[in-house]
């Protein structure tokens, strides 16, 4: 069991190093077998983005000498989805949660690829300067 766990958490390891090649992934693969791009941008989307916050995560940490990267991307998220759930109450006078936990989630993964990209080009720089 404990073989299967650490192959499980190399794999993401590995796949969220590089976020692109899982949502090319299942946006090729699952958009050439439903025939839907619409429909594969989604599922790619969400499921890039559990890969994006584990790395934005660690490189915010790393960068920062900090353990409140994880912490501080679930804060961000649980306001924005209070934020979405008050506006909504407020139009609607009723709360659909799954629709709110979609566009955070789908939020979240335009803001960590875009933290991606900037974190990741700090420590590309860093890594050059220092050698």
């Amino acid at each position: 069991m404990a073989v299967i766990w650490e192959s499980i958490k190399h794999l993401y390891a590995y796949l969220a190093v590089v976020p692109i090649l899982p949502f090319a992934i299942v946006l090729f693969g699952y958009g050439a077998y439903i025939q839907d791009r619409k429909k594969a941008f989604r599922l790619a989307m969400d499921i890039t983005t559990a890969f994006l916050i584990g790395c934005v995560a660690v490189l915010f940490d790393s960068l920062f000498s900090s353990q409140f990267g994880i912490y501080g991307i679930l804060l961000f998220m649980l306001l924005g989805g209070g934020l979405l759930g008050n506006a909504q109450f407020r139009k609607r006078g009723s709360i659909d949660a799954k629709k709110i936990f979609r566009t955070v989630w789908r939020l979240s993964f335009f803001t960590m690829s875009i933290l991606y990209v900037v974190f990741m080009c700090i420590v590309i720089g860093k890594l050059v300067l220092t050698a």
